[in-house]
């Protein structure tokens, strides 16, 4: 299910009426069998500060990000997990990147349910960045949330 708070920003309430719930449920449910990934997935789109909230009270991280993944054991609850997006920073992301705020939601959310998959960019050795770069083509989207912040390695790096 995909749940639409109002955003804080005046550049994300202007692309609001972009977002379609049904449109980015039928994205999330590609990106899963894509990806591979059993259970369902609860979506929240919201402001930077119920994100900050979130962060601060899950991560410790007193600060906005742009997705947070929550990750649930499946097969207990026939749950993935839960993701949360920042609609103001989607929005200053999309428009830094020159597409639009729906783009940059389903860059969001391929690279929020990478990590409900278990993937996990901060400590692999590139793999996370690669499968991305691929769904993105196959999803048809543009540059990734790891490659464009160019923490992603340009191949794969062998173990030592």
């Amino acid at each position: 299910m995909i749940n639409i708070e109002p955003p804080s920003s005046p550049l994300a309430l202007a692309s609001l009426d972009t977002l379609s719930p049904s449109g980015l449920a039928r994205f999330v449910n590609r990106a899963r069998a894509a990806i591979g990934l059993a259970g369902e997935v609860e979506v929240l789109l919201t402001s930077d500060a119920a994100v900050k909230r979130l962060n601060k009270a899950f991560r410790g991280k007193n600060k906005a990000t742009d997705v947070l993944s929550f990750p649930v054991p499946a097969e207990a609850t026939g749950m993935a997990g839960d993701l949360a997006v920042s609609l103001d920073t989607a929005a200053l992301q999309a428009a830094e990147h020159g597409h639009s705020l729906r783009d940059e939601v389903r860059i969001l959310l391929l690279h929020g349910l990478l990590h409900l998959a278990g993937e996990d960019h901060e400590t692999d050795q590139g793999q996370m960045a690669e499968r991305e770069r691929a769904l993105r083509r196959e999803l048809k989207l543009p540059s990734g949330l790891i490659e464009r912040s160019g923490s992603a390695p340009a191949s794969p790096r062998k173990p030592r």
